[in-house]
C-alpha cells in the first residue's frame, strides 16, 4: 500500500471503530429492555392464568348424528374429517332408515336441493394435501342414486343457473374463476 491509502485506511478504521464504541451500549440496551420486557410479560401472564377460576373438565365423546340443514329433513350427518383451517367432512345416512349409498362416502357441508334431488360435494380423499378435490353430485332419494356431474378443484363453488335440464357452476379458487355447464 502506498502513503495515500495506508492514511485512508487508519482514517476510515477509525471512523468505524468510533461507530462501533457509541452504538454498542445503545444497541446493548436495546436488547436488555427487549428481554426485560418479554420477561415482565410472561410473569403477567403467569399471574393471571393463577387468578383465572378453573373451568369444568371437558370429556370428549363421539358426535351423535345430527339433521343436516337444507335437507327436508331427510339427511342427517355425522362428523368424521374435521380439517385444520379448513372445511369439514361428513359421512350422511337418511333419517328414515332406509339403507343408502350415501353411507360409503365422504361429503362436504354444502347441499343444493333442486327438483331433480340433493346437490352434493362427494370427497375423493380425506387426505388433507389432496383436497380440495370432489365431486359434485346429484343425490336422487327416490331411486337412492348418487349421479356424479363435475369434478371441482376448489371449495367456492355455487350453481349459477338451471337451465332446462341444464346446470351451471361458477367457483374461484382464490386467482382464478371458472364456469361449468353440466346436464342433469
Amino acid at each position: 500500500m502506498n502513503k495515500a491509502q495506508l492514511i485512508f485506511h487508519h482514517i476510515f478504521r477509525f471512523i468505524w471503530n468510533v461507530i462501533f464504541v457509541i452504538s454498542y451500549p445503545i444497541l446493548a440496551s436495546f436488547g436488555l429492555l427487549f428481554i426485560g420486557l418479554t420477561y415482565l410479560f410472561s410473569l403477567l401472564s403467569r399471574f393471571l392464568t393463577r387468578l383465572k377460576p378453573e373451568g369444568s373438565k371437558v370429556v370428549l365423546k363421539e358426535v351423535e348424528w345430527e339433521t343436516l340443514p337444507f335437507s327436508n329433513d331427510l339427511l342427517e350427518a355425522k362428523l368424521c374429517k374435521q380439517i385444520m383451517f379448513g372445511p369439514s367432512g361428513f359421512k350422511l345416512r337418511r333419517k328414515d332408515g332406509v339403507p343408502t349409498v350415501l353411507s360409503d362416502y365422504v361429503f362436504g357441508n354444502k347441499v343444493r336441493i333442486l327438483e331433480e334431488g340433493f346437490l352434493l360435494e362427494k370427497w375423493n380423499s380425506t387426505e388433507s394435501k389432496d383436497l380440495p378435490d370432489f365431486d359434485i353430485c346429484l343425490y336422487n332419494p327416490d331411486e337412492d342414486s348418487l349421479k356424479p356431474l363435475t369434478n371441482i378443484k376448489c371449495f367456492d363453488w355455487h350453481v349459477s343457473e338451471k337451465v332446462d335440464n341444464e346446470l351451471s357452476f361458477k367457483w374461484f379458487d382464490g386467482t382464478q374463476g371458472g364456469e361449468v355447464k353440466v346436464a342433469l
